[in-house]
């Protein structure tokens, strides 16, 4: 059965987690389908939509932020999430300290005081780009963390996925965060500038040996992925021929990287300038061979062929689809959903925003057979954890500590197969991608138990380094819903929370009595002992009293089969 039947069974205990882990094997029989299009949402806005929606487009669902939207209309609050502010956000700092003996004594990163930023601070040193691109990456999870209340961050792990690159390979700290910066600009700008503006990226160049392609001996690697990876793709339509991947490689040539600075430049005597004519998928266009620095003209060329294919709208669509909202794509989905949405996208001139829009306020969107159907990433495991319970880390002004929680973070996610920043290669993560799987292979013996000692830390002792501590406010979450001392309503709110499927009323009962209400059968067992702290938050005896049980709620919770799911 698909997720969307398993998880209809009821499974509420921490036994499930056994089930978890055979998710790949789950996932062969019949799909439960889902025949709503991209007609505007009508229904009703309660929390359960307020959060769908944030957790498909966020990392968690902060109850702030679900409180905020509930007060809008569903369409606002969708405009809201798309109204990305343009300012760039604070810039990766040194955090590193360089290795001296093995530096030159000229290398300008000597210089540069620590916590200040390194992204105009241009280096070739091996050891000095290792530690900025642990810089980089640190300060990426510090973003993740502090987003704002918009689409952003998650539009540009999306692309980071589309055009994987890896760290590691790129080598270059600066070209990293240069990488960074161009998805994030063009996020929910024009798809078809987003190509160009990566086909140009010194990084892409780097790791898909862009730069080593010239006349004479040109490198198809970067042609090959940009129809196969990034453009019309390897749907059933997609046609594309080992000529036409020549062909573009020979259009390509001639793109090099300035390392003083990390900029790419065009050198006209390594580029092919003779003709280049493509397959009949391509409608047999022919793109006219330029000289001298005229030769980048064909890169434009190129991308006019491309961009005339259809396929291209429908391979991007797909890709937004199962992102947002589910990784089977039926044959009802591909006509109620995907073929409009990519219509959209072609008379929309490829710009991204609007077809974002339109699926996220969509009917199909929130049809609840695609509520709680996503198994989450690693990466929306662990950062919307720490959003979610609002987990309290250094002030980013401490700069060494900030980069040692954001690190461990993103070591933790790394750990469950997710490394931001360093994709496994350049086709992404296969969860995203890989069938029958799908999402189920983020699942498996090793990760589930590493999923589960992650919560375990940050809810009971938590993590510590250099004299700080990162850990779950069980107290203060608790806190924050509407009537805490009613033990029913607290087990019912946080779930709403945290959960994306309902418990059964058995199950949440057997919570209460157990937790709370430490095996007692009147509900003022607990109610007592919150009104005792409440009145007494300074004693010691009270608060640790409702603290261990929170604890032992939170961290049961979150052992649930459900937890996995967005």
């Amino acid at each position: 059965m698909y997720r969307r039947d398993f998880l209809s069974l009821g499974l509420h205990s921490p036994a499930a987690n056994a089930i978890v882990e055979k998710i790949p094997e789950v996932f062969q029989s019949a799909q439960t389908r889902v025949f709503s299009g991209i007609s505007p949402y009508t229904g009703q806005w309660t929390i359960n939509e307020a959060v769908h929606l944030l957790k498909r487009t966020m990392f968690g669902a902060k109850k702030e932020d679900v409180d905020f939207l509930l007060t809008l209309t569903p369409d606002q609050a969708v405009d809201h999430l798309l109204s990305v502010p343009g300012t760039a956000p604070t810039e990766p700092v040194k955090n590193y300290t360089p290795n001296v003996p093995t530096t030159p004594v000229t290398d300008p990163d000597l210089a540069l005081a620590p916590g200040a930023s390194w992204v105009n601070c241009f280096t070739n040193n091996g050891g000095i780009n290792s530690g900025r691109r642990n810089s980089y990456k640190a300060w990426w999870i510090g973003l993740l963390i502090n987003q704002e209340r918009n689409i952003q961050e998650k539009m540009v792990l999306f692309w980071h996925n589309h055009f994987a690159t890896e760290s590691a390979d790129v080598a270059f700290g600066i070209s990293c965060y240069k990488h960074n910066s161009t998805l994030r600009k063009y996020a929910l700008g024009n798809f078809k500038d987003l190509v160009k503006a990566i086909t140009l990226d010194p990084a892409m160049l780097r790791y898909l040996n862009g730069e080593q392609n010239r006349v004479g001996a040109p490198d198809e690697n970067y042609a090959r992925e940009l129809q196969e990876l990034f453009t019309v793709g390897k749907g059933p339509n997609s046609h594309y021929t080992e000529e036409d991947v020549k062909q573009a490689a020979r259009v390509l040539t001639g793109y090099r990287i300035k390392y003083a600075d990390y900029t790419t430049y065009f050198d006209k005597v390594r580029h092919d300038s003779g003709n280049k004519t493509f397959s009949a998928f391509y409608g047999n266009t022919t793109i006219t061979g330029l000289k001298d620095a005229a030769g980048q003209q064909e890169l434009d060329a190129l991308l006019n062929m491309i961009f005339l294919n259809q396929e291209v709208a429908l391979f991007i669509v797909r890709k937004l689809y199962r992102w947002f909202v589910y990784y089977i794509i039926d044959d009802a989905t591909e006509t109620n959903v995907i073929a409009p949405l990519a219509a959209l996208f072609r008379s929309a001139n490829y710009e991204i925003k609007p077809v974002v829009a339109a699926l996220l306020k969509s009917e199909h969107f929130f049809d609840p057979l695609n509520q709680g159907c996503q198994i989450k990433s690693p990466l929306d495991t662990y950062i919307g954890l720490c959003r979610e319970f609002s987990v309290k880390f250094p002030d980013p002004a401490d700069y060494i500590n900030s980069y040692y929680m954001w690190a461990y973070i993103g070591s933790s996610s790394q750990n469950a197969q997710q490394n931001l920043g360093d994709p496994p290669d350049v086709a992404g993560w296969k969860a995203y991608y890989q069938e029958p799987q799908y999402y189920g292979l983020w699942i498996n013996s090793d990760t589930l138990p590493k999923r589960n000692l992650f919560t375990d830390t940050l809810i009971n002792a938590g993590y510590s380094r250099n004299g700080k501590k990162i850990v779950i406010d069980a107290v203060a979450f608790a806190a924050s819903m509407p009537n805490p001392g009613n033990p029913n309503d607290l087990i019912n709110d946080s779930l709403r929370y945290l959960l994306r499927l309902p418990l059964s009323q058995s199950s949440k009962d057997q919570l209460k009595k157990d937790i709370l209400l430490s095996g007692q059968v009147t509900d003022s067992y607990w109610t007592s002992a919150w009104i005792n702290y409440v009145a007494n938050p300074n004693d010691n005896m009270a608060y640790t009293t409702v603290l261990t049980r929170l604890k032992e709620l939170y961290k049961y919770i979150m052992n649930l089969a459900e937890y996995q799911l967005s």
